[in-house]
C-alpha cells in the first residue's frame, strides 16, 4: 500500500488554524484597505545556521504541500472565529472560499542550505501567501532541524544502520514527523507505527525492559520473546548482569541469535566484552545494537567499537541541541496595484542588528570547482549567469495552486546523500565550524 495515495491530512481536516492571530488580522486589514490583491513574492529563508553547524538540510517539504492542499476553512472553523470576533463577516465570506491559487517554487527535499538561500518561495495575492507563514514555518523549522541532526548522525554512523526511536521524547504528532524527517537525512527505520503507516518507513521494535521484569527470570523472558519472534529477534541484554544475560541469551536462541541490545553503561567498554563473549559462544554473527542517550559525538566515540546498529531518541527528535531553523517568512516583493500584470517591486525590511532582508525575487545556484565540489551558493535578482543556468536549485512545487512535486521519501533521502556528498569534505567534521560553503548575492 502505496499511504502517499490516501490523501491523509497532516493530522486534522483542516490546517487553518495551524496559524497565528495576526496572520488573519493582516489579511481583515489588507481587504479593507484594498492592498490584499496584490501580487506579492514572499520567501523563506534564514540569517544564520545553528551554531557550529556546517550546513542545513531541507526537510518537511512534502508536508507542506499536504499542508496547503488541507488549509480550508469550514463552517466549524469560521464559526470559532466569528463567535471569538476576530474577523468581521467580509473576512469570514472571503475566508469561506479559500484556495492558494498562486505558485511555489522551492529547493527539493533534502537538498542542503546556507544563510540565506531561499528554501521556498511562495507566490500569490497578499491575502492568499501571507495566511500561509505560520504553518509552512512550523513545519519547515522542525522537519530541517531534526533531518540536519539526522544527517549529522549518519556522517557519524557511517556503514552502521541507524533507527529512529524518539517518539516517547516529544509531542506525538510532533514524533510521526520527526520519523520522517530523520529517514530524509539518513536513519534507516523508526519505531513509530504511525510514521511507517503514514510514510512506509520501514518499522522495528522487539521488547523493553518491562518485558523482562514482568517474567520470574530472565531466562523465561529471552524465551518467551525468542518462542514469539524466532531467533533472529534482539534480545535486550542490560536489565541486570550483562555477561549472565549474554550467556542465558545464546543459551536460549542458539549461535543464530540476531542480535542483542544494549542500553546502558560504558557502551564502549561494554560492547568490546559483549562481541568477546558473543565470539567465545559461538555466535559470532550476533549483532551488536547500543542505544542510550546518543547524539553524533556518543555516535562518533564509538567507531571504533564492534558496534552494528543505534539507536537514537530524544537527541534526534530535538534537533540534537537545536530544535529550530530560525527560518523566517518575509515579503520580498509586491505590485503596487491589483492588476494581474503590474510589475513586482523589491521590499526589504530594514532595521538595525541582524534582521533585515534582501529585497527582490530571487534565483539560487551552486557554484562547482573544476572537481566538480559545491564552492558557493550563488543568490542573485536579476538574469542567471549562463554558467550558472544548468545548476540552479529551485524548482517547481505548486503551480497555479495544483501540486506538481509530490515524490517518494525515498527519492528526498537519496538526494540528499548526493548533496551532502557534493560538499567540501570539511562539511561533514562535527567539529565547530562556520558554514562550509559562502553565500554570494549578486
Amino acid at each position: 500500500m502505496n499511504t502517499a495515495d490516501l490523501g491523509l491530512p497532516v493530522a486534522v481536516p483542516s490546517t487553518a488554524l495551524f496559524t497565528d492571530q495576526y496572520e488573519l488580522t493582516m489579511l481583515q486589514a489588507a481587504l479593507r484597505s484594498g492592498s490584499a490583491h496584490r501580487r506579492s513574492v514572499f520567501e523563506v529563508f534564514t540569517r544564520r545556521l545553528p551554531e557550529g553547524r556546517r550546513y542545513g538540510v531541507v526537510a518537511g517539504t512534502g508536508r507542506v504541500l499536504d499542508a496547503v492542499e488541507n488549509f480550508r476553512f469550514d463552517e466549524t472553523i469560521l464559526g470559532f472565529l466569528r463567535e471569538r470576533g476576530i474577523l468581521d463577516e467580509p473576512t469570514l465570506r472571503w475566508l469561506a472560499d479559500y484556495r492558494f491559487r498562486g505558485d511555489i517554487w522551492g529547493y527539493p527535499e533534502g537538498e542542503v542550505y546556507f544563510p540565506g538561500s531561499p528554501i521556498m518561495r511562495v507566490e500569490g495575492t497578499f491575502a492568499e501567501a501571507v495566511v500561509l507563514e505560520t504553518v509552512i514555518l512550523s513545519i519547515l523549522n522542525h522537519d530541517s532541524a531534526v533531518a540536519a541532526a539526522a544527517s549529522r548522525m549518519a556522517v557519524a554512523a557511517g556503514d552502521r544502520p541507524l533507527m529512529e526511536m524518539g517518539a516517547r521524547r516529544t509531542h506525538e504528532l510532533s514524533a510521526v514527523a520527526a520519523a520522517r524527517a530523520a529517514y530524509v537525512g539518513g536513519f534507516h527505520v523508526t519505531s513509530d507505527l504511525a510514521a511507517g503507516f503514514r510514510y512506509n518507513i520501514p518499522t522495528v521494535g522487539t521488547s523493553a525492559h518491562a518485558f523482562t521484569l514482568l517474567h520470574d527470570t530472565e531466562r523465561d523472558a529471552f524465551t518467551a520473546q525468542v518462542d514469539t519472534l524466532g531467533s533472529g529477534t534482539t534480545l535486550l541484554v542490560d536489565t541486570f548482569d550483562v555477561t549472565e544475560a549474554v550467556r542465558a541469551a545464546v543459551e536460549v536462541a542458539g549461535p543464530g541469535l540476531g542480535a542483542v541490545r544494549i542500553d546502558s553503561g560504558d557502551l564502549l567498554l561494554i560492547a568490546h566484552r559483549v562481541r568477546q563473549q558473543l565470539d567465545e559462544l559461538g555466535a559470532t554473527k550476533t549483532k551488536i545494537v547500543v542505544t542510550s542517550d546518543l547524539d553524533e559525538y556518543a555516535i562518533a566515540s564509538l567507531a571504533a567499537a564492534p558496534v552494528d546498529a543505534y539507536g537514537v531518541g530524544t537527541q534526534l527528535v530535538t534537533g540534537s541541541g537545536h530544535p529550530t531553523c530560525s527560518m523566517v517568512y518575509k515579503l520580498v516583493a509586491r505590485a503596487d496595484t491589483e492588476k494581474p500584470g503590474a510589475p513586482l517591486r523589491p521590499v526589504a525590511k530594514k532595521s538595525m542588528g541582524a534582521k533585515s532582508s534582501v529585497g527582490g525575487r530571487k534565483w539560487a545556484a551552486r557554484r562547482l570547482d573544476e572537481a566538480g565540489v559545491a564552492e558557493a551558493e550563488v543568490i542573485g535578482t536579476g538574469p542567471v549567469p549562463a554558467e550558472l543556468a544548468d545548476r540552479q536549485l529551485q524548482v517547481p512545487l505548486v503551480s497555479g495552486g495544483k501540486v506538481v512535486a509530490r515524490e517518494p521519501l525515498d527519492a528526498a533521502r537519496d538526494r540528499h546523500i548526493a548533496a551532502r556528498a557534493g560538499l567540501p569534505l570539511s562539511a561533514t567534521q562535527l567539529s565547530r565550524g562556520e558554514p562550509v560553503l559562502a553565500t554570494e548575492f549578486l
